[in-house]
């Protein structure tokens, strides 16, 4: 392209450059009683929908809760989940990695009534509170639409979530324009039969997260992550890391 006619690419997130947006959209998880109207989350999808996804199919299907009943559900599958999460952290282990130590695992949900009992008698947080979120999507995924090149493999992989992902995080980045922000989580997959019933989630289809969001009390500004070089390498796992020059 001549010099007379650069161009000059501006891209903005919510008054934010998109490279700030990228690297300071985290996970928020406390949220101020404002509501988000429909035609937000209306905007907020109508802008996800254009997320990279396997031959385009677009397998994702979402489920907005806003019956008061249905959240309260929803909460209580979340949160035996979460304290076996939480126990599991305590004795210094990743909850239910696919690679990790099974009966130190299986003694380390021994404290999840403590854990329990405490969470009952504290404010609670999130998770105790999930129900109240100013918006609550189910994020679902249709079988029939993903081409899972690992369903035959033997053992545990990732696949089928390339095609569905990128749309939450893509919400979540339509949300930061809108002044919003939220998390997605993965706990109510945990119990995804006793979810497909209460939503009534054909069999074709499954539970990939759930996602919450609202007007954040406190945007993150700055995120904490290890460098490019803790994961990057050359040619090999175990070749040399990658550096900026």
């Amino acid at each position: 392209m001549p010099a007379a006619q650069s161009v000059h690419f501006a891209a903005t997130v919510g008054g934010v450059e998109l490279i700030d947006a990228l690297r300071t959209t985290g996970a928020v998880r406390e949220y101020r009683r404002s509501e988000v109207p429909d035609s937000t989350v209306y905007r907020l999808l109508d802008t996800a929908r254009f997320a990279p996804n396997g031959g385009n199919r677009q397998a994702w299907r979402v489920i907005v809760v806003k019956d008061a009943g249905l959240r309260r559900a929803l909460r209580d599958v979340y949160l035996p989940g979460w304290y076996q999460y939480l126990a599991q952290v305590s004795a210094g282990l990743t909850p239910w990695a696919a690679v990790t130590d099974r009966e130190l695992e299986r003694q380390s949900l021994a404290g999840v009534a403590a854990i329990t009992e405490s969470a009952a008698a504290g404010p609670g947080g999130f998770a105790e509170h999930l129900d109240q979120v100013p918006v609550m999507m189910v994020l679902l995924a249709d079988l029939t639409r993903l081409a899972t090149v690992d369903r035959d493999l033997d053992h545990y992989t990732l696949v089928g979530g390339a095609s569905i992902y990128p749309f939450a995080w893509s919400i979540l980045l339509a949300a930061r324009q809108e002044g919003l922000a939220g998390v997605m989580t993965t706990m109510v997959v945990r119990e995804e039969p006793t979810v497909k019933e209460m939503l009534g989630v054909p069999e074709t289809t499954s539970v990939a997260g759930l996602l919450a969001l609202g007007h954040p009390v406190h945007q993150p500004t700055r995120l904490r992550r290890e460098p490019v070089e803790s994961f990057a390498t050359v040619d090999r796992f175990d070749g040399t890391p990658l550096g900026p020059t």
